[in-house]
């Protein structure tokens, strides 16, 4: 299998962003990045800057919120702008998907669900039902494929900075959300960066208040998932902290898995 380097990152706003991105391209090369909250309608999306990077991009945006891309140095096919996930239609434009190769790139932002037993939160968990039983039906005609976004869920304790705060009745914890991951996770996906690393304390997000970064308060919860028929090819995973770094960063940044 030829190498393939993918990422996934919340940029949580293009506009303001998009230095950052272009830096960091230039930087770690990779062939394949999936952004969320790109937070721009499309006519505005900077694809010819991206392309004198070498970069081909799709995307599916709207003003202010959600908003989703795809970028690859490689030919991109089969793309598909999924504003209503099958049995669950709405105007929020969280997935879309599309085809590097042989490879299916899936790239998702989660709902937040904003607090446990409220009504977004439930509609958090009708709408991971319905993503759920998509991907389900993408697996049987794309075996090789890579589900990544920023998943706004904590896989288990080791992805939190205190687990007696960040508890099973807390948002981005709770059980009932794990739960939902698992059975995401249960199609056959596995956790690339779980496939090389067993620590905790690495995280991808970090609140921008009280010191957040600077005292490792984080949480992580972007993902890149990687299909049954690509295990055994995820040579690496990493988070790369280093853009949390820099002025007026995301309060994320990216998780990166290596396929060859």
């Amino acid at each position: 299998m030829e190498t393939t380097t993918l990422a996934s990152w919340n940029v949580n706003s293009l506009n303001v962003r998009l230095p950052h991105l272009e830096e960091w391209l230039k930087l770690r090369q990779p062939d394949i990045v999936g952004l969320q909250e790109t937070k721009l309608e499309d006519p505005r999306f900077p694809d010819s800057v991206l392309a004198g990077l070498g970069y081909r991009s799709v995307f599916c945006g709207q003003k202010t919120y959600n908003g989703v891309a795809i970028l690859s140095r490689r030919p991109i096919d089969e793309i598909s702008c999924v504003m209503g996930i099958p049995g669950f239609e709405d105007e929020q434009k969280r997935v879309i998907a599309a085809t590097v190769g042989d490879l299916r790139i899936v790239n998702l932002y989660v709902v937040n669900g904003q607090d446990v037993g409220t009504e977004k939160y439930d509609y958090k968990l009708r709408w991971l039902d319905a993503v759920h039983d998509w991907l389900a039906e993408e697996l049987k005609s794309h075996p090789k494929m890579v589900v990544m976004g920023d998943f706004n869920i904590a896989p288990d304790d080791r992805d939190v900075h205190d687990p007696a705060v960040w508890n099973e009745n807390h948002i981005l914890t709770s059980t009932a959300e794990r739960a939902a991951l698992r059975r995401l996770m249960d199609l056959g996906l596995h956790d690339s960066f779980r496939l090389h690393n067993e620590e905790g304390g690495v995280f991808s997000w970090w609140d921008y208040r009280a010191a957040g970064f600077r005292r490792n308060l984080g949480l992580r919860i972007d993902l890149c998932l990687v299909s049954d028929a690509l295990r055994e090819h995820c040579t690496a995973a990493e988070i790369d902290r280093e853009p949390r770094t820099w002025e007026r960063p995301s309060d994320h940044t990216p998780a990166m898995v290596t396929l060859g």
